[in-house]
């Protein structure tokens, strides 16, 4: 159910591609590499939020680029979301990232943090800089792994979630081959410049805005391990882990997480707070 969809530049050199689902206020802003056509996003727009799915500079249809931004890739991304925010007259906004996206959220509270209401950080790691740089996607690309760590686990007695899934892997195997452009972008991974775990921490620290962590148990990539390292560092947080989930979690749970999303948005919108009043 796309209300719109389109481009908007955001300066003399870049345009990015996005989509428009549902309407009024409570405005979320998502950016990623692309979007599923059924996910977290779409169905926050159902719910009665106004959701912007916009594509990353580097990835079809959004402008490609021959730059290589080193460790500064998610600061660009994280500035153009920024951008495109002021370009559509947009004030202050939720955020709401999984994987990369969600790594975008950590650069945008860290730059911007007055322009996010709050934050939803699905899978959102950060990755432990003890593991490197180099992102999963660019690592298949140059065949330093012939494939990632299964990313989901079995699912256990629940034909319509494995129905689900299968409608999903068909959609993504249907894809056209990506340009040659985008195919060179290796974005790394979240905060890589801050060089060590211990830094990273530092920074996380400073993070005020607050924050809804959903993540499953059997992720390889934002393992629990690191969502609780996460979680342990940022003042305002609520952590939310899943058994027998993955990394696709945001595709595959898609009513449970959009269900604690919604109710995480409207504790805020209530109190400010990452949860419910007390009521004494």
């Amino acid at each position: 159910m796309v209300t719109d969809m389109g481009y908007q530049s955001i300066n003399d050199k870049i345009t990015l591609f996005y989509e428009e689902f549902g309407s009024g206020d409570n405005i979320i802003l998502s950016a990623q590499v692309g979007f599923y056509k059924k996910g977290m996003q779409q169905k926050l727009a159902e719910m009665g939020y106004h959701v912007y799915c916009i594509t990353l500079r580097g990835f079809h249809p959004s402008t490609l680029v021959e730059e290589d931004y080193g460790e500064n890739w998610y600061d660009v991304f994280a500035d153009d979301l920024i951008a495109f925010a002021d370009k559509m007259n947009i004030d202050r906004f939720y955020y709401m990232g999984a994987s990369h996206g969600a790594g975008v959220g950590w650069h945008l509270m860290l730059r911007n943090p007055q322009r996010v209401k709050a934050f939803i950080a699905v899978v959102a790691g950060p990755h432990s800089l003890k593991e490197g740089t180099m992102s999963y996607r660019q690592m298949l690309e140059q065949g330093i792994i012939k494939c990632p760590p299964p990313f989901d686990p079995e699912i256990d007695n629940d034909s319509a979630r494995e129905l689900r899934r299968r409608i999903r892997s068909e959609h993504i195997s249907k894809q056209p081959e990506a340009p040659a452009l985008e195919k060179k972008v290796d974005y790394g991974r979240p905060l890589m410049r801050l060089k060590t775990e211990e830094r990273l921490c530092e920074e996380l620290r400073k993070i005020e805005t607050p924050t809804l962590l959903i993540g499953g148990i059997n992720d390889p990539i934002s393992t629990p391990e690191l969502m609780m390292r996460t979680a342990s560092c940022l003042p305002h947080c609520k952590l939310v882990i899943y058994s027998n989930c993955g990394h696709n979690i945001d595709t595959d749970l898609i009513e449970e997480t959009c269900e604690e999303t919604d109710r995480f948005i409207k504790n805020y919108q209530e109190n400010g707070k990452w949860y419910k009043s007390v009521v004494e």
